[in-house]
């Protein structure tokens, strides 16, 4: 009976928030559900369990979304973002339209920018040149999904992504783990994407479907918007501060964090105090080159605050207010997966996953274990932290034992992530299509598609990494 309360509560917390509740509300009160036939007190799994592993998770992984957000908020305003995806849309041109947006998404994804500021940046640009090059508008978010939510969120060696600094506080990895397979994937990435839509732009547009009636706003030129040369500053500054703060290639004469500079703290017994500097070394990397990045976006950008275009503090205000509900939507997810995997009704699941691991190899439990958290929660990051904190430690300790290099794990896992990421539940994917002004029923078709087959790629990269060694 334990088993049926989990699968309830699972069910329920899916099927609320894909009608838009939202899982900061729900996800206590599912959590709660699936404790009710269990050993632990109902209370006691909200207040003890629950927030605990939201408190965790904030503690660890909020610098990041703050910084991130007042960091992708200059951008926007700015106008930095804007003129970087202008120019690469107009360097490629309608006739490669597909390979412009899913290129001008990767590249503010992986210069630092919030996911959503990137979709919010550059759906006005894709849809431009989709309605110039007459390409269905129904392609637009599956297009915008493999820019933002791949390659260049997982796969690309040192991206600022959340999900590519998760592994690092478990594996005392940096952010440029695994390069070989990180390009390696990239390649399947884009591959994979272009072959499915480039195909689908064909059929469609053989059948005589076109862009669509819809009505857009067309880019108007800003005199006030930095030249693309100088945006591209903030985005290479957190690239390289970056690598020289997380010495990702161990250079004698590259920074190294002070590994003492907790040991002040443990006369405190502070509950959450990591355990070395390697488990945090990334987060303040990351932290650094995010704050410093911003300096010099506000600068570059400051013609648009100057000329009362746009409002300077109301800019960072909101930015630093919105990284709030940002991670505690990502916090509650996790919350909510850690009270599933901590029932005693989950023991034989985890048995199962871990048995994987003995059996088939740590590399194939991994990707199997965050694809299935990940699928339950609708989040990348939630469910890659929650498939860490239940079977990290194991994998850890597995994986050099069966000649696997901890970088090579720390790639795959983080790759794994984005493999059925985008459920009907998604609030990453409810947020993409109320951009594009399309429903589930419009656009999901192809999402479908190439979720099926990224699903495939960490398997690809194990065997890319069994057959070469390179990690």
């Amino acid at each position: 009976m334990e088993t049926v309360c989990i699968a309830v509560g699972i069910v329920g917390l899916m099927t609320f928030a894909y009608r838009g509740w939202s899982i900061i509300l729900i996800a206590p009160f599912f959590a709660v559900v699936t404790a009710v036939l269990s050993e632990f007190g109902i209370l006691p799994v909200y207040s003890e369990l629950y927030m605990t592993r939201l408190a965790e998770y904030t503690k660890t992984y909020y610098p990041i979304f703050l910084f991130g957000a007042v960091f992708a908020r200059l951008m926007e305003k700015g106008g930095l973002a804007s003129a970087i995806a202008g120019k690469i849309i107009s360097l490629l041109g309608e006739t490669r339209a597909i390979a412009a947006v899913i290129l001008g998404c990767a590249a503010l994804t992986y210069g630092g920018l919030s996911v959503f500021v990137v979709a919010f940046v550059m759906y006005p640009f894709g849809a431009e040149i989709f309605r110039k090059a007459d390409i269905p508008k129904k392609l637009l978010p599956a297009t915008l999904w493999m820019g933002i939510f791949s390659f260049a969120m997982v796969a690309l060696p040192g991206t600022p992504q959340i999900q590519n600094i998760i592994p690092s506080s478990y594996f005392g990895t940096s952010t440029w783990a695994g390069v070989g397979i990180g390009l390696f994937a990239t390649v399947v990435f884009i591959a994979i994407s272009m072959a499915w839509l480039s195909y689908r732009k064909k059929s469609l547009q053989a059948k005589g479907e076109g862009y669509g009636q819809q009505a857009e706003t067309k880019q108007r030129r800003d005199r006030t918007i930095p030249s693309w040369q100088l945006s591209l500053v903030p985005l290479l500054m957190v690239i390289i501060v970056n690598v020289i703060l997380s010495n990702p290639f161990h250079w004698e004469w590259g920074f190294h964090w002070d590994e003492k500079s907790l040991e002040a703290f443990l006369p405190l017994n502070l509950a959450l105090l990591a355990s070395s500097v390697g488990k945090i070394q990334a987060v303040w990397s990351i932290s650094v080159a995010l704050i410093v990045s911003s300096l010099a976006a506000a600068y570059i950008g400051r013609r648009r605050y100057m000329s009362g275009r746009e409002n300077f503090l109301q800019t960072i205000n909101f930015g630093a207010a919105s990284s709030c509900a940002a991670v505690l939507n990502v916090a509650s997810g996790f919350a909510f997966g850690s009270v599933i995997i901590s029932m005693p009704g989950f023991l034989p699941v985890k048995a199962i996953l871990l048995g994987i691991a003995n059996s088939a190899g740590t590399l194939v439990s991994a990707v199997i274990t965050t694809n299935i958290m990940c699928g339950l929660t609708g989040s990348a990051s939630g469910g890659l932290t929650i498939a860490l904190s239940m079977l990290g430690e194991q994998w850890a300790i597995m994986a050099p034992a069966q000649g696997i290099t901890l970088e090579a794990l720390h790639r795959i896992v983080a790759i794994a992530s984005v493999g059925i990421d985008p459920v009907p539940h998604c609030g990453a994917l409810v947020t993409l299509l109320a951009i594009c002004g399309l429903t589930h029923k419009e656009a999901y078709f192809d999402i479908i598609v190439l979720m099926i087959l990224k699903f495939f790629v960490p398997f690809l990269c194990i065997l890319f990494y069994m057959l070469t060694g390179i990690s």
